[in-house]
């Protein structure tokens, strides 16, 4: 999913730094791209769409089933024994994945890049530090960090509160995706803007 993001926006770069003849920065902007905005917008979108639903979709299951109560009835304590785990997993997922995410992306983008449109291959790897530093590449693995986190929250949270039996899992896994997507690209925006604020200094 990551390299067609990568390879559009490597695309019409080029074609305009080729205009004003500076297609040697291509690789600064690819690298900005993919690692301020796609790498995290792409891991958004699996971890929203697949982790999030299924999440909610396990634990509202669970939930109708009253195996929720009955684990508190038994003395068990549901958040910590089904809501941590399930946050913790996805935090990591989020971080792991963004950091693929951006790998898999620079790769198509330098191949797409090199062999396609002709950029110089060197100055394609040269130009990948000119705008992009270590600042944001850990702002990148905050952003996965919390869109990890939110995912997580949203999915467990639609999961234990679910009502009315089969069909309201099923409308809650479809409000888990909507709530999880907006929730994690205001989380970007913000981010975002804090980076930009960052940066600045």
């Amino acid at each position: 999913m990551s390299i067609p993001f990568t390879v559009l926006v490597a695309f019409t770069l080029n074609i305009l730094l080729r205009e004003i003849g500076a297609a040697d920065l291509s690789g600064a902007g690819t690298a900005f791209g993919t690692i301020t905005q796609l790498g995290p917008v792409v891991t958004v979108l699996v971890v929203a769409g697949a982790g999030a639903t299924a999440i909610c979709a396990d634990l509202g299951a669970r939930t109708i089933r009253e195996e929720i109560d009955a684990m508190r009835v038994l003395g068990i304590d549901p958040i910590q024994r089904l809501v941590v785990p399930r946050v913790l997993a996805s935090t990591l997922v989020a971080l792991l994945l963004n950091g693929l995410v951006c790998a898999i992306g620079l790769s198509g983008g330098y191949a797409f890049s090199v062999f396609l449109q002709g950029v110089n291959p060197g100055a394609f790897i040269n130009g990948l530090t000119v705008l992009t530093g270590l600042r944001e590449l850990i702002l990148a693995e905050i952003k996965a960090l919390l869109f990890g986190v939110m995912a997580g929250l949203v999915g467990c949270y639609r999961g234990l509160t679910v009502k009315g039996g089969p069909k309201g899992v099923g409308n809650a896994v479809n409000e888990t995706v909507v709530y999880a997507f907006i929730c994690l690209f205001v989380i970007n925006v913000v981010m975002t803007a804090i980076g930009v604020r960052i940066s600045a200094q």
